[in-house]
């Protein structure tokens, strides 16, 4: 019960579209840490949720640029009815999904961008 792990994403490269990553959680689990970066000074926007809600567990915010991470990781960070009270609760088998635009309002496109996700089990 209650046991961590990671999903990792890594693009090489400098991206010229919005990145979709979708993925199904094998168990019940909740997401307790996110941590996203570019290694330029980017101007990239993520959400973090569901196909059917996708920012319904983390809404849009400009992930880290020169390669500075920025964090979710307090309750408060986390989006949805439960906001501030707990983290995400996802089902098992829930199809999940970050989105990111790549080059957000500004128009700086995101390089090698990474995203790790970390999950507790239960």
């Amino acid at each position: 019960m209650n046991r961590v792990f990671q999903v990792a994403f890594h693009v090489p490269g400098t991206l010229t579209a919005n990145l979709s990553l979708v993925w199904t959680a094998p168990f019940a689990c909740q997401l307790v840490h996110v941590s996203s970066v570019g290694s330029n000074a980017n101007d990239g926007l993520l959400t973090i949720g569901t196909t059917t809600d996708p920012d319904g567990y983390v809404t849009s915010h400009s992930i880290g640029d020169s390669d500075v991470p920025v964090e979710k990781e307090g309750i408060s960070g986390f989006a949805g009815a439960l906001a501030g009270s707990q983290y995400p609760h996802i089902a098992d088998g829930t199809v999940l999904t970050a989105v990111l635009d790549y080059d957000g309002a500004a128009g700086t496109a995101t390089d090698d961008f990474t995203l790790v996700l970390t999950f507790t089990e239960g």
